[in-house]
């Protein structure tokens, strides 16, 4: 595959994110602002709850409403009620959100507690059900060890998640190839219909083909499609179009 086809797959398959406590409506502007309408648009625009009926509104003034809207829950600490959760799950699919990324209880689980986050994500499911899409974050660089992934990972799936999301972005380590293939792996074993979601550090298309290549050696070539596998990212993109404009001039 040639580098630009290579920078090509990664856009498709890209949650184009931007969650910074100083983000404001000019910044989310800015970005949808970003994609370049001559290539293959992102899978997803990632953003905070009060950003979801502007990104659908510029979405759709660029006729690129068929870019998913996604929001985050619970996020990034996975401290909140599960009464709170609920709560903003319910406004966000009020407000047009068409994907959920939900920070898994981590913390619980640690503490040798699984039932709580199972409720978490089954009772986040049960909102979202033919309504949007379930990214479970299980914050796989604070689970550390394989067993914990891969226990958050069953956990996740068999609550109802659509996909399995490795990081919030926010921690020391976010995604790495080690956590991505007990990720993948678990989800096979599992047989049920899940994708995956690698965040944070995703910041060059050589990287990104990484993840690509692993989940295709994992799960099979035709598996890695947006609606299997996404990888959230902000400077990402940079580095796509630069690929992107150097091939088109050549």
């Amino acid at each position: 595959m040639t580098e630009y086809a290579m920078a090509q797959q990664v856009l498709a398959v890209m949650d184009l994110t931007s969650l910074n406590d100083d983000d404001s409506t000019e910044q989310i502007t800015a970005l949808i602002n970003s994609i370049d309408k001559r290539y293959v648009p992102p899978a997803a625009i990632c953003v905070f709850p009060q950003f979801i009926s502007l990104s659908k509104k510029q979405l759709l003034a660029r006729n690129l409403q068929h870019v998913k809207v996604a929001t985050v829950t619970n996020f990034p600490e996975g401290e909140q009620s599960i009464e709170s959760v609920l709560r903003a799950t319910e406004h966000a699919l009020n407000e047009g959100a068409d994907e959920i990324d939900l920070v898994l209880p981590y913390k619980q689980l640690l503490a040798g507690d699984p039932d709580t986050p199972w409720q978490y994500v089954h009772s986040s499911k049960e909102l979202c059900r033919d309504k949007a899409v379930l990214k479970v974050i299980i914050e796989s660089g604070q689970l550390q060890s394989s067993h914990h992934i891969e226990q958050a990972t069953e956990i996740a799936v068999l609550a109802g998640a659509d996909f399995v999301k490795t990081s919030t972005g926010k921690v020391p380590i976010n995604a790495t190839l080690d956590a991505t293939k007990v990720i993948l792996e678990t989800i096979k074993k599992t047989n049920k219909e899940a994708g995956f979601k690698a965040a944070g550090g995703v910041k060059t298309v050589a990287v990104a083909q990484q993840y690509i290549a692993l989940a295709e050696e994992i799960m099979g070539p035709a598996w890695v499609s947006s609606q299997h596998f996404r990888l959230g990212a902000s400077s990402l993109l940079e580095d796509v179009y630069r690929v992107l404009h150097i091939d088109r001039k050549s």
